[in-house]
């Protein structure tokens, strides 16, 4: 078993309001993890716990056996990425400049862009299908758009791993599943690990490896899909009803809420 990431003891709190409680988990190389669980259960706080963005009041974070707070910044960006759940960009760059900065951590300073970090940034592009937009100025782009944006500029970090927060959540169903079968393409082939936050159970149902589902602060459960997107879990986390049935093409889970009489 190839560890890549792992987490021991963690504890994270914003002032005096406890999110995150005796967090462990263990995480292998190339697997596409999603986490799951209701509003304001800590899914943020723990990828940015993950990403070093957060530092845990208690508990440490390694990477590849490494505590992650002994990595510069900028060592710790040429093996992992971070794309939070929004990104507010108030400056004129082209999409291309935005996703070409993915290459800032392998370059020197003043050092300019050479022709392999553009081919990578193109790429990137390519794979993300943003590459037809890269000469429009971000700011006059849609949201969507903008988001994909974001993740090409984290691909072209060439990462070991890569955490999203809600990647899919501003994307019309066929680009969330451009996106998540790319992230899926490099989990598998490309052997880089893929930790996302996701609202959507069905996709975490389809694209994960393995779930992390939190609720107040803590794993109550982590394997894979079928073990733990079951109705006793979600009525458990959730407190939500829900009909479990197999998607017909995969044979996953598949999530069908139950609406009430109105």
């Amino acid at each position: 078993m190839d560890i890549v990431l792992s987490i021991k003891n963690l504890y994270f709190s914003y002032e005096d309001k406890s999110i995150l409680s005796n967090i462990n988990i263990d995480i292998e190389k190339g697997k596409f993890i999603s986490i799951i669980g209701p509003n304001g259960s800590g899914k943020t706080t723990l990828l940015k716990n993950m990403s070093s963005v957060l530092i845990p009041d208690r508990g440490k974070v390694f990477f590849q056996g490494k505590d992650i707070r002994e990595y510069s910044r900028k060592q710790l960006s040429r093996y992992m990425a971070y794309v939070p759940q929004s990104s507010y960009i108030n400056f004129e760059f082209t999409a291309g400049d935005i996703v070409l900065m993915g290459r800032s951590p392998f370059l020197k300073p003043f050092e300019s862009e050479k022709a392999e970090d553009i081919k990578i940034a193109e790429d990137a592009m390519r794979m993300t299908n943003v590459f037809e937009i890269k000469d429009k100025r971000i700011t006059e782009i849609s949201g969507g758009e903008r988001q994909r944006v974001m993740i090409a500029c984290a691909l072209a970090q060439t990462p070991q791993i890569i955490l999203l927060d809600e990647p899919v959540a501003n994307l019309d169903i066929q680009h969330q599943v451009e996106i998540l079968s790319v992230l899926k393409k490099l989990s598998k082939i490309n052997k880089v690990t893929v930790i996302t936050v996701l609202h959507d159970l069905n996709l975490s149902a389809e694209y994960s490896d393995l779930v992390v589902l939190l609720k107040e602060g803590k794993i109550i459960e982590y394997g894979p899909p079928k073990d733990i997107i079951t109705e006793e879990n979600i009525k458990n986390a959730y407190n939500a009803n829900v009909y479990m049935t197999k998607n017909p093409m995969t044979g996953n889970p598949h999530v069908i809420p139950i609406t009430k009489n109105i």
